[in-house]
């Protein structure tokens, strides 16, 4: 089953880009311009990674990524930006980005970042599972 992607990013021709690279690699990819739409795509779709860019102009990615970690903490965000700085990357990791990279991104290294995410996000929600399984049994006390 192939990966499940969503690239946010304020350049369309980037997307563009990105976004039939990875087909070419068999990933089911979505995309969008927008910080707002991306967060009614995370309402109504499920993904296995988003990858988006730090500096955005209506909300930058690290407020984004808060905004999608408080919504659904599973989903696993990489971020990208042309603009690498150490306390940015620092604080994005802190919020619980799984990696920052640099633009341009090294599309063999992205990939690998986005099959670990997949498999993270898997055994999360595995978890998540688990605990509400062990919650059911003990308030039905079976």
């Amino acid at each position: 089953m192939s990966e499940k992607v969503l690239l946010v990013d304020d350049e369309q021709d980037f997307l563009d880009t990105l976004g039939e690279r990875m087909k070419d690699r068999g990933m089911n990819v979505s995309s969008t311009t927008s910080a707002e739409e991306a967060l009614r795509k995370v309402d109504t779709e499920s993904y296995d990674a988003i990858v988006l860019d730090l500096m955005m102009p209506d909300m930058d990615g690290l407020q984004l990524l808060k905004a999608i970690k408080k919504k659904k903490p599973e989903l696993q965000v990489i971020l990208l930006t042309g603009h690498a700085r150490v306390d940015k990357g620092i604080e994005a990791m802190k919020l619980g980005a799984v990696d920052f990279l640099e633009k341009p991104a090294d599309l063999k290294l992205l990939t690998e970042k986005i099959k670990e995410a997949r498999a993270q996000k898997m055994v999360i929600v595995e978890k998540q599972v688990e605990d509400k399984v062990k919650e059911i049994i003990r308030v039905k006390g079976w």
